[in-house]
């Protein structure tokens, strides 16, 4: 310890006159005390340019500006398309139970498992003809949206009055492009969008391409869709009457170019033209 202590003398002399210009003393311990600080001053002052430059793009595996912009604009569609995923499976979910006759419920089931738990051991007897009455009651109720005590009578579209879901000007007709299964009805924004039949809302949500969108269930597999919505008025599960309010004229999603309305009407899973049997003007 008393060797690091030791100080030592360096002097720096005019050649000629042999005048002292510069003198520093220092010992072993002063030596190493500066040369840890100046190390850590360096590494500080570089720590600091390289989180707070653009320089550190240069630092081989770092990402760059363009890179990080584009991780996050792939999060974003990431989480758009689980939510078409989501949205499109509860879609589905819901067609298959109106047709098989049951009755959605979008409320939380898990209020109704310790109703399920506590009643497990509760047996009830069928006799036969229990069996057969049930069986006869399931058929006729099958496809049946509403609670009828009658199946409905087969629908005849040339016999049946449909309301106009908006008055307006249509820009884009039935097949006038790919893909175009439906109709463009231009209108004033916030317009009132109105419900062409009785039914149920099957599908009411948001896509990327058709921005807010509701779908409803007639009777006799008739189902219309209402597209490119500033704001949907019902909730899936909702029963509405022909000409009751259910959206407002918006320009949402990606393939729109001005508020309008997208209408398409569906008959047994093929599209049909809507103009055949509705007025728009």
């Amino acid at each position: 310890m008393q060797r690091l202590r030791f100080k030592y003398k360096l002097v720096f002399l005019n050649e000629q006159t042999y005048e002292e210009v510069f003198m520093l003393r220092m010992s072993r311990l002063n030596v190493f005390t500066y040369l840890i600080s100046a190390s850590m001053a360096i590494i500080f002052l570089v720590t600091i340019i390289i989180a707070f430059t653009p320089l550190r793009e240069y630092i081989p595996g770092y990402p760059t500006g363009a890179e990080r912009r584009l991780m996050i604009r792939n999060t974003q569609r990431l989480d758009s398309l689980v939510m078409e995923v989501n949205k499109r499976d509860n879609l589905l979910k819901n067609i298959r139970t109106i047709l098989s006759g049951n009755v959605i419920n979008d409320r939380d089931t898990s209020s109704s498992v310790g109703i399920s738990q506590s009643s497990k051991d509760i047996h009830f007897s069928k006799s036969a003809e229990d069996s057969i009455f049930r069986a006869q009651i399931e058929e006729e109720e099958k496809y049946n949206l509403g609670i009828a005590k009658h199946a409905p009578a087969p629908l005849q579209l040339e016999h049946t009055f449909f309301h106009c879901p908006l008055k307006g000007m249509i820009t884009n007709g039935f097949g006038d492009s790919h893909d175009h299964y439906g109709v463009d009805i231009v209108a004033t924004p916030g317009s009132r969008v109105a419900a062409v039949l009785d039914g149920t809302v099957v599908f009411t949500g948001w896509t990327i391409e058709t921005g807010y969108v509701i779908q409803i269930q007639h009777d006799n597999n008739l189902i219309s869709f209402y597209k490119h919505n500033s704001k949907l008025l019902k909730n899936t599960g909702n029963t509405v009457k022909a000409g009751e309010a259910i959206a407002h004229v918006g320009n949402s999603g990606e393939q729109t170019t001005g508020p309008h309305l997208h209408f398409e009407l569906w008959s047994k899973g093929s599209p049909i033209n809507p103009e055949d049997y509705i007025s728009f003007k």
